[in-house]
């Protein structure tokens, strides 16, 4: 009984120690974590003010952004990803000092990935915006033909980059990359197998006339 008594006695004392220890890296860690929430809340109410005094919303609406719903704006998730950023910069010490180097690893690799994340917004919004340029430049330069016929091939081209814009993002959160890949190609091949056969079909008659103007032109 004697050996068990000091067996339980030492594993306590040791659990004592080890806890008492503790505290002082676990309040250390915690007042870094709590400095970088601060720090995060901080930066996000930056990005949000400059969003609203440069009107970023209003000029993505004029440019045909697509808007998403309620508080989930494109302004928030910049802002989100941003506050995210500076949150993990400092779990990074946090988890260092309370000694916990797999955590460190986890949070490396989403400190690394969360840049991705950034770069697929705004590859998202130029691409929107781009995409809504090319729709009225299409719009103004088919005014000859009816408003059916230019509407409808304005709405082609800015699907089309839609799209693109779209696997370009899936490509920087590397989501599936061979599968975006393998769209892609399918994709240039039907858009150049259907220009073929509408060509050859439909334009049967001016593509005579073209060639016969050139062999009268050689002769």
């Amino acid at each position: 009984m004697t050996d068990i008594g000091t067996t339980l006695v030492a594993s306590f004392n040791n659990a004592f120690y080890a806890t008492v220890s503790f505290i002082p890296r676990f309040l250390t860690g915690a007042i870094i974590l709590i400095i970088g929430v601060i720090v995060g809340s901080l930066v996000k109410q930056i990005v949000i003010s400059g969003s609203k005094a440069l009107r970023v919303e209003t000029y993505l609406k004029k440019y045909g952004v697509p808007e998403l719903k309620d508080e989930l704006t494109w302004t928030n998730i910049l802002a989100e990803i941003a506050r995210w950023f500076v949150i993990l910069v400092f779990l990074v010490p946090t988890a260092d000092v309370w000694g916990l180097p797999r955590i460190i690893t986890v949070l490396n690799e989403v400190l690394f990935y969360l840049p991705n994340v950034f770069v697929a917004a705004v590859i998202a919004i130029v691409g929107f915006v781009f995409a809504r340029i090319a729709h009225d430049i299409v719009l103004a330069s088919v005014k000859g033909v009816d408003s059916q016929t230019s509407t409808t091939v304005a709405s082609a081209v800015r699907w089309a980059i839609n799209v693109f814009v779209i696997l370009a993002v899936l490509s920087q959160l590397g989501v599936a990359t061979d599968l975006i890949r393998i769209l892609f190609t399918g994709l240039v091949a039907m858009v150049a197998v259907a220009g073929g056969i509408a060509f050859g079909l439909g334009g049967q008659d001016t593509a005579k006339d073209i060639l016969e103007n050139l062999r009268k032109r050689l002769k």
